[in-house]
């Protein structure tokens, strides 16, 4: 598995991350997720990204794990209590939060905590931040970092705290790469792409219940990529070396509940970037159709 230099933290992360929370919030079991996660590290994956709200998300990684400390970066997320509707972002409740992160995921330190999309008037604030950066001073963390989209991602990056920005990119979801990763390069901050894959959202056949994933289901509609309808691996092989051939992003976070496709992801993966003009033609497709109201989604 390729690995890329996570920009200042120098962390040296695989191209592919493991995002956790669909192992957290739909009912698998503990015996899965430790198959999934340490078949996962023998390929070549290094990076985990969970959330205390995700359920149990935090403590299956753990248990999974925690014996393979060296061989893993353990991200994870604070600023909302066990469901991501309870919002949590007072100073005390931060550090708290930590605390219970270390704790389940049976580790004395973390390699990067994250604000989890909290809004701009809450990083204006600053005392999330100033929470985040008692955390790293203390050892609790290595470095800090802000998820999400929009005018607070760009804040984020402007305010010059954070060590990263992880915010949405794919297909169908292409804000980020005009609004805010030429500033993160600018900085030298490492980016980590969530919803690479747009959740997939072609694949449901119409429009999906979900209500997370509906947006992007809509977009599609309108967007009509040529690769869309045709070979359903052919078309998310097309849709995460887009978002790995943006230029700044480092890795790219991916969940899974089976396995054996964190493997077949990995192969994808492995074939390298879209030819330029793949690449060109995806991103003139978006400039032609979207709209002000395409905003990134968190």
């Amino acid at each position: 598995m390729e690995k890329r230099v996570l920009g200042k933290t120098g962390m040296h992360v695989s191209a592919l991350g493991f995002g956790g929370a669909e192992i957290g919030l739909q009912g698998i079991s503990a015996q899965t997720v430790t198959e999934l996660l340490n078949g996962a590290l023998d390929a070549g994956l290094n990076v985990i990204d969970t959330a205390e709200c995700y359920g149990d998300s935090e403590e299956m990684i753990g248990t999974a794990v925690s014996h393979r400390r060296k061989d893993v970066y353990l991200f994870t997320k604070c600023g909302h209590g066990e469901t991501y509707y309870e919002p949590r972002w007072r100073y005390d409740e931060i550090l708290a939060c930590i605390e219970r992160s270390l704790k389940r995921l049976q580790t004395d330190y973390l390699d990067l905590v994250q604000l989890h999309s909290c809004s701009l008037e809450t990083l204006g604030r600053e005392e999330a931040i100033r929470a985040l950066q008692k955390a790293k001073q203390d050892g609790k963390t290595r470095f800090i970092g802000y998820s999400g989209d929009g005018e607070a991602a760009k804040y984020a990056i402007e305010c010059g705290v954070f060590d990263t920005l992880q915010t949405s990119i794919s297909i169908a979801d292409q804000e980020a790469i005009d609004l805010t990763l030429p500033l993160a390069r600018d900085r030298g901050m490492g980016v980590i792409a969530k919803r690479p894959i747009a959740n997939a959202a072609w694949r449901t056949g119409s429009r999906p219940e979900n209500e997370y994933v509906q947006p992007y289901w809509e977009r599609l509609q309108e967007l009509k990529y040529d690769f869309i309808d045709g070979d359903p691996e052919r078309s998310v092989e097309i849709a995460l070396r887009f978002t790995l051939s943006v230029p700044g992003v480092h890795t790219a976070i991916v969940g899974t509940t089976k396995p054996g496709r964190w493997l077949e992801n990995a192969r994808l993966v492995e074939k390298g970037p879209l030819p330029p003009e793949q690449y060109e033609a995806i991103r003139k497709r978006w400039q032609q159709v979207s709209g002000p109201a395409w905003e990134g989604q968190g």
